[in-house]
């Protein structure tokens, strides 16, 4: 019987330098061009009024200046509503939200990833096929529901429905999945620890960068949220809704519609810029098994 021939090399398959250069100067160029969105929103909230309107337009600022952000403070002072409210409704809306997004989902998700019982797989199955459901599909049955328990012009009619995303439940459940083994859970058992014990103690540490994620996506729809259909009293209304309304006033608002843009992205990019290693983890790791 003829013996297969095995040859051996000590050499490992590694990129040329070439290559690396050839990636990352690939890497580069992609990366300046989803960073030139940030950077016209920046230059349109420096040009001034008739670098706005030149023709042909000029993507770079000229003649930089600050008119644009004085004049949109001018007419945040002229509400009849002060925007300290706008703020607050905005940051209470986002940061309970979010907590309650990423508790809820964590919980649901260990339980369907970690915890066998009965019909666990035809719910996870009901949850990946909402996936395919866009929120415009389901806005009247929620208008309905929310109508029925009499949330409507309240708090409640947004951050309740936020707690609820399938997209995070999903996100979670798939991590918990591959990122917590099983024996550690069942030695956790075997010394007597509760079910909520494990799950915070042992479970949430081992994947802090999928619920980090969380916590930046369930943060920025949040915060980039504007009027909504569920409340009409002016006080409740978010900030981002009273941005709009001062700068849809005329075409000579155009550098202050740039200045606000500029101080709504402000908030979520200095939240993903603290997280963004987690963010990064969490992507790479995905979809990997043991």
């Amino acid at each position: 019987m003829a013996k297969l021939r095995i040859r051996k090399s000590n050499h490992a398959m590694n990129r040329s330098l070439g290559g690396d250069i050839g990636i990352n100067t690939l890497l580069a160029i992609f990366g300046a061009f989803m960073f030139l969105p940030m950077v016209y929103t920046v230059c349109q909230s420096l040009k001034p009024l008739d670098e706005l309107w030149m023709f042909p337009p000029r993507f770079f600022v000229r003649n930089p200046t600050t008119r644009n952000f004085t004049q949109l403070f001018r007419l945040m002072g002229t509400s009849w509503v002060p925007f300290s409210r706008y703020i607050f409704n905005t940051a209470f809306i986002s940061i309970v939200g979010t907590f309650g997004n990423v508790m809820l989902s964590s919980l649901a998700a260990y339980a369907l990833a970690k915890i066998k019982f009965p019909g666990r797989v035809f719910l996870f199955n009901i949850i990946v096929y909402s996936l395919m459901f866009h929120s415009t599909v389901t806005g009247l049955t929620n208008f309905i529901i929310i109508s029925s328990l009499g949330w409507m012009d309240t708090y409640l009619a947004i951050i309740i429905p936020a707690f609820c995303t399938t997209m995070g439940l999903y996100l979670m459940k798939q991590f918990m999945e591959t990122s917590v083994p099983d024996s550690v859970l069942e030695s956790a058992r075997l010394d007597g620890a509760s079910e909520m014990r494990i799950l915070w103690t042992i479970a949430m540490p081992m994947v802090k960068p999928a619920w980090l994620t969380l916590t930046i996506f369930a943060f920025k729809d949040l915060w980039n949220s504007g009027t909504s259909s569920y409340i009409y009293s002016e006080q409740l209304k978010t900030f981002n809704y009273a941005i709009n309304q001062l700068i849809t006033g005329s075409i000579s608002r155009a550098g202050v519609s740039g200045a606000a843009m500029v101080i709504m992205m402000i908030v979520p990019i200095a939240v993903f810029v603290i997280s963004q290693s987690n963010v990064i983890e969490t992507m790479s790791t995905s979809g990997m098994k043991d």
